[in-house]
């Protein structure tokens, strides 16, 4: 997978579809070629001209360096900046040695892909050096044998005799000179990850996120892709980050018209004093090339976040069917009133009942008692344990809401510690929904959470948790660090997070761990490493969430999605969606209801019963299959449609949002069947080949109404 031509000192990486090509020039690690696998035949004399040539400009503008630095007149954006005690930021990094061996290493301290195997991956490690300050770069590559995702990461180490200020790391990749278009997910709370295309012009082009969390606004992912690129077809150039806080994503196209895109740190929120022989390990990010369009970039990174970035014995489970009691009830419950909600659930064959906010401290409004993690027991007589005995009698499992990285200005805990927030002396405290952020990147802070919140988890039989996080970073500084080192503050944040959550999801492996950030403000490949799945948005309006998910698709599979059924009119847009709508779109992601099951109508309760043996029925399918985007929501008057593939089965999904009148009978056109195989979905009495159904399509019926929805359900005979 990785070879090494030592004449020309040549790397060529090759994945089962792609080829990744370095070369050591003149000491100087060039990139050379990214994209359609390639044959490991001689190819340096394709390259003996390339980045050459006459120019008014020095040739480091135009020279595909794998690591750009401010170097001899290099004037684009920099994938390293160090700032030496001279004052000055040159870095002059050049080859000194490689090494590639079986497997991959964990990163210190961040979250990674990982193997199961040494056998399943190879990687590169190239060492470069800066002769002045002794900075030595070690580039790490990781090519796979099942997934066609190559992972990138460095490590920077001070091997000289002086302080320096790293205030950039980025992973940089230069693609050849061609039209691009850029795609990203952009949204806002409760419109998260719609999907953006724009075309790729001169200068630079950046999404980023200051906010102490990957964020509603910015997704950390971004693509080139050439303009005629379809679904279906054209190439797909791709990167993600595998890291969960503030981050940078950009596209550069300079003076020879030829992109370098990049993925790192904020440097608005960053910098990171290195002392002689410490380094820094910078997040990973993963690379995908695509030739076949967007659905071959799913087809990727699904896999490969579902198999070697989630893990843990949940990562193969069927997600259960689950009833939450937030919508319904808000803070106003109490254990009977619960107790009731779980038996209605069970009763219709729901698995999980999760109790959402207000069971601890004096939590019946949202200002107060977060951080007080000990159950009110005037709500809850007989605390957690009682209440969960009660629940799982009923042979369902028993979940719970938390938000640890938060406390209450009004809290035993703020009153206890109130330097452990994020903060400024002598500035204001600035609050939002009532709450602060605690320092994270204390380690007694650290530990206060692990033990509080293990202590929750060993006190009854919980075997969910929803981890929340429901605001971000403004005075994103710890009062623990000295002033040269306060802007260390959001990333020490995240590594004290990802301490947390190591000990207690290693501490409680059989406990699933929902992330949740005020809906989808931190859905990154950093938390699915120890959460499988995240609350995809808190707009649980079934209208907006086909967008949503269908957006979120591109990058992130099925089985990390949370997906729920909520009362009408909606809590967040205040529509009215038919019951069957809200649960077809449910089933895009892990199916759950929000709302309570008591109050439905019989037509209704009988609709919620047959969702959930349908789930049940379908989940190996929608949650582990090849998840395709058959219709755009935003191109085709509000009509939509998805389909999942695994094995035998095929499961088509589609919505239209308004009901057109003095239309005509419209078809969806399946895709990767077997053509000359028969399939059939019993339900609507349709029997056909692969070959039909890819080339004439479903004929869906005329709605009645808007916000209608049909699936089918086919198996290949």
């Amino acid at each position: 997978m990785i070879s090494f031509q030592e004449q020309e000192k040549i790397f060529h990486l090759q994945g089962n579809t792609y080829s990744y090509i370095l070369c050591v020039k003149d000491g100087m690690l060039m990139h050379m070629y990214w994209g359609k696998k390639l044959p490991s035949a001689d190819i340096g004399c394709l390259f003996a001209l390339h980045g050459e040539g006459a120019s008014f400009d020095s040739a480091f503008s135009r020279a595909p360096m794998e690591v750009f630095t401010q170097e001899k007149g290099y004037y684009g954006q920099r994938a390293i900046n160090l700032v030496n005690p001279a004052g000055d930021d040159l870095l002059s990094l050049r080859y000194k040695g490689h090494r590639i061996f079986a497997g991959k290493k964990a990163l210190t301290g961040l979250p990674s892909s990982y193997i199961e195997d040494e056998t399943e991956a190879e990687t590169l490690e190239i060492d470069l050096r800066d002769a002045f300050t002794g900075v030595v770069v070690t580039l790490s590559y990781t090519v796979f044998r099942d997934f066609d995702v190559l992972a990138r990461s460095m490590v920077i180490l001070n091997k000289g005799d002086a302080p320096l200020t790293l205030t950039d790391a980025q992973t940089a990749v230069h693609l050849p000179r061609a039209e691009y278009e850029i795609i990203h997910l952009k949204g806002a709370w409760a419109r998260e990850r719609h999907m953006q295309r724009i075309p790729m012009t001169q200068g630079n082009f950046s999404i980023k996120s200051r906010r102490g969390a990957s964020g509603h606004e910015n997704n950390p992912f971004i693509a080139l892709v050439s303009p005629s690129t379809t679904e279906f077809s054209g190439d797909v150039f791709a990167m993600t980050h595998v890291y969960s806080g503030s981050f940078s994503a950009s596209v550069e196209v300079g003076i020879d018209s030829a992109p370098t895109m990049m993925m790192g740190l904020c440097s608005d929120v960053f910098s990171w004093k290195l002392e002689p022989g410490c380094s820094f390990q910078a997040p990973e990010a993963l690379l995908t090339y695509a030739p076949d369009g967007l659905n071959g970039l799913s087809h990727r990174m699904h896999p490969f976040i579902r198999k070697r970035i989630c893990r843990g014995v949940w990562r193969d489970r069927p997600r259960p069917v689950l009833i939450n009691n937030w919508e319904a009830t808000y803070f106003d419950f109490t254990a009977d009133k619960l107790f009731d909600i779980a038996k209605r659930g069970a009763d219709i064959g729901c698995e999980l009942f999760v109790m959402d906010d207000g069971w601890f401290g004096k939590r019946n409004t949202d200002n107060c008692s977060l951080g007080d993690w000990v159950v009110n027991e005037e709500k809850l007589p007989g605390g957690l344990k009682a209440l969960a005995d009660r629940i799982t009698s009923l042979g369902i499992m028993m979940g719970l809401w938390v938000e640890p990285e938060m406390f209450s200005p009004d809290s035993d805990l703020y009153r206890a510690h109130p330097d452990w927030c994020l903060h400024v002396e002598g500035r204001e405290r600035t609050q939002a929904r009532q709450q602060l952020i605690l320092d994270l990147s204390r380690k007694e802070v650290q530990d206060y959470i692990i033990g509080s919140i293990s202590a929750v988890l060993r006190s009854a039989s919980i075997s969910y948790v929803k981890w929340d996080m429901n605001r971000n970073m403004m005075e994103g500084f710890s009062a623990a660090l000295p002033a040269e080192r306060k802007m260390e503050t959001q990333h020490r944040y995240m590594l004290g997070l990802y301490r947390v959550l190591s000990e207690i999801t290693s501490a409680f492996p059989e406990v699933l761990f929902e992330s949740c950030s005020g809906g989808g403000g931190r859905f990154d490949c950093g938390i699915l490493c120890y959460m499988p799945q995240t609350w995809t948005s808190d707009d649980t309006d079934a209208s907006e969430r086909v967008r949503i998910q269908y957006g979120t698709s591109l990058i992130y599979p099925a089985s990390s999605m949370g997906a729920h059924v909520s009362a009408v009119p909606n809590h967040q847009t205040g529509r009215t969606t038919p019951f069957h709508t809200r649960c077809n779109v449910a089933m895009g992601g892990n199916f759950g209801f929000e709302l309570d099951l008591n109050k439905l109508s019989p037509e209704d309760l009988a609709c919620a019963k047959q969702a959930v043996d349908t789930v049940k029925k379908l989940r190996a399918v929608m949650q582990q299959g090849e998840y395709s985007r058959l219709i755009d929501p935003a191109k085709q008057n509000g009509r939509s449609a998805w389909q999942y593939t695994h094995q035998n089965q095929v499961v088509v999904c589609i919505y239209q949002d308004y009901n057109v009148p003095n239309m005509s009978i419209w078809y969806v056109k399946l895709t990767g069947l077997e053509e000359s195989a028969v399939y059939e979905d019993r339900e609507h009495g349709i029997r056909t080949t692969g070959a039909a159904l890819m080339n004439i399509g479903l004929p869906c019926g005329l709605a009645h109404q808007d916000h209608e929805s049909w699936v089918y359900c086919f198996e290949k005979l």
